[in-house]
């Protein structure tokens, strides 16, 4: 029957009791598989981890600043890795090291989940943060004020406040 049509006979589920099979042109199943595969892979979110260092001598601000960042990070849907390396004798002093990585997780909130509780890898700890799916959803693109053009009439609750200097 298929060769009377020019076509093939082409396996489409060959673990299925009875297998299935379809009269069809193979070149063109190659060609379709193939262009829902690349639709797939195009559809995938590859995840980056992005790394923010402290150390325990961290300033305030200085922690400001990379707590914000990995806030950035996790908005943009990116893992964080929180790292905390000890140098010599800090070492004695780990309590302080997990002080800070605890509440980068309590500051962090909702825009991120703990994948990875912090722990000690050699004179590293660290912990991995996922992004939650609430913060993905919270990301919204600046809105641009939109000039009227010549000639087009403004209303006064859309005019912008005028500017005193």
């Amino acid at each position: 029957m298929a060769r009377e049509k020019m076509l093939d006979l082409v396996e489409i589920s060959p673990n299925a009791v009875p297998p299935v099979c379809k009269i069809q042109d193979y070149g063109k199943f190659l060609y379709e598989k193939d262009k829902s595969e690349r639709a797939a892979r195009k559809k995938q979110k590859i995840i980056v981890i992005k790394e923010v260092k402290f150390s325990v001598t961290v300033d305030e601000h200085d922690y400001q600043t990379k707590k914000n960042m990995a806030i950035r990070f996790l908005g943009d849907g990116d893992k964080v890795k929180a790292s905390l390396r000890f140098k010599g004798r800090q070492m004695a002093h780990r309590d302080l090291g997990y002080k800070i990585i605890n509440r980068l997780i309590l500051d962090i909130g909702d825009a991120g989940l703990v994948e990875f509780m912090p722990r000690m890898e050699g004179t590293t700890l660290h912990a991995i943060i996922a992004p939650s799916k609430k913060a993905e959803v919270v990301v919204k693109k600046p809105v641009v004020p939109v000039e009227p053009k010549v000639g087009e009439t403004v209303s006064v609750a859309s005019a912008p406040a005028p500017v005193q200097a």
